[in-house]
């Protein structure tokens, strides 16, 4: 019965085949826009949340200062002891990384480019995740004497050395000659648009002496362990450098403590909250589908009437009668549903490449958008599948 039932659904929309066409364009359309804007949404989430990795592993950021510019200025800088206090006092810790950076023009031969120097030691690396493509990092008698090496990022060696060999070669960083003795892996721009291939590493002594002139550290940059509570060790050096720097209860802190957790957190949450806007504004589409639908429903009621009142008088159901259109309406909505689905992962596997994001597939989503069209259909179609059923026969033989 309900086969029959399936049968004589296809036969009535094989007959009005552009209508029908026409009828599930904004079921089609509703479910493709809501598959689209989650789909793109959840990449988005995974790009950030990746990007914001490719920073460091649970990394923390200690610096001077606490708000604007010129509270940092005002703030006094941290020495190297404070780095050490750090790595020494606070558990939990993967590595401790004292940093600072300024900008700077590197030359190599005729090419110059306006980069960042970094001063620091080899804990960097492992704070910051970066990898070594080719050469190596600084070795202990470096970073003791200060060296006049560098490790460089891609973009760096891009722009100095093209296609020539950049391992061994010279480079000046303003008025002073550096040894490029390691080419960093390549990262590309961060969440916030940064290159993060631009950039020069050199050991942070020879930094302090040739650069800036004094023993100043501009950041203190933290890797919990894997597992620790980034909120228990933000807590512990919050509380060591308050000790360090005789901040009183009564004062608010002179540096600052971010965890790129936090981070993470706000920009997926962010990212979450617009895909749901924008998934909640192309499901209108569904409810405009399935007026669309209850009009043409209706519409086939009125223009079936003489057979619905010649299947009633023969013998059939209401029931028969409020399925066979309740069926109708909901293979019109799951067709449009199918299209949808198809539609939509189409053109996100199109806009991947636009965007710049990746294609992550969630078949929950899909099932979802699916099943609400069939809802839809069951919904929109119930009143006129009832109002079909509920037509006197008599009456209903004598329309014209």
């Amino acid at each position: 019965m309900l086969w029959d039932t399936f049968i004589l659904a296809f036969r009535e929309i094989r007959r009005h085949v552009l209508r029908s066409l026409l009828t599930v364009l904004g079921i089609v359309i509703g479910v493709a826009s809501v598959i689209t804007m989650v789909t793109l949404g959840n990449g988005a989430t995974v790009q950030v949340t990746e990007q914001i990795a490719s920073l460091g592993s649970n990394l923390m950021m200690v610096s001077p200062g606490k708000g604007g510019h010129g509270q940092r200025s005002i703030a006094p800088p941290f020495k190297l002891a404070d780095a050490e206090a750090i790595a020494r006092e606070i558990r939990s810790l993967a590595a401790v990384a004292p940093s600072s950076n300024q900008g700077v023009t590197a030359i190599f031969g005729n090419e110059n480019w306006a980069t960042t120097l970094t001063g620091s030691d080899n804990q960097y690396f492992n704070v910051r995740n970066w990898t070594i493509k080719t050469g190596r990092i600084f070795s202990n008698s470096e970073l003791r004497a200060g060296a006049a090496v560098c490790v460089i990022g891609e973009t760096v060696r891009e722009k100095l050395f093209g296609k020539q060999e950049a391992l061994g070669k010279r480079i000046r960083l303003g008025k002073l000659s550096f040894q490029v003795i390691g080419l960093l892996q390549s990262k590309g721009q961060s969440t916030m648009g940064m290159d993060q291939d631009d950039t020069v590493i050199i050991p942070l002594r020879a930094f302090q002496r040739r650069i800036s002139g004094n023993q100043d550290i501009g950041m203190i940059q933290v890797s919990a362990a894997e597992g620790a509570s980034t909120e228990k060790v933000q807590e512990d050096i919050e509380h060591l450098m308050r000790e360090r720097r005789h901040i009183s209860s009564s004062e608010d802190d002179d540096f600052n403590v971010r965890d790129l957790k936090e981070i993470v957190k706000m920009l997926t949450g962010t990212t979450q909250v617009l895909t749901a806007l924008l998934s909640a504004v192309a499901a209108v589409s569904l409810l405009v589908g399935g007026i669309g639908i209850m009009n043409i429903m209706l519409v086939s009621v009125t223009e079936r009437t003489r057979e619905i009142g010649i299947r009633l008088a023969i013998g059939a159901l209401e029931s028969e009668v409020l399925m066979q259109f309740l069926v109708e309406a909901v293979v019109l909505s799951s067709s449009g549903g199918l299209f949808g689905i198809i539609l939509g992962l189409s053109a996100c596997a199109g806009l991947k490449g636009v965007l710049q994001v990746p294609f992550i597939f969630n078949p929950g989503i899909v099932i979802l958008a699916f099943l609400f069209s069939a809802a839809v259909g069951v919904v929109f179609g119930y009143f006129p599948a009832r109002k079909a059923a509920g037509l006197d026969p008599i009456e209903a033989l004598r329309h014209e």
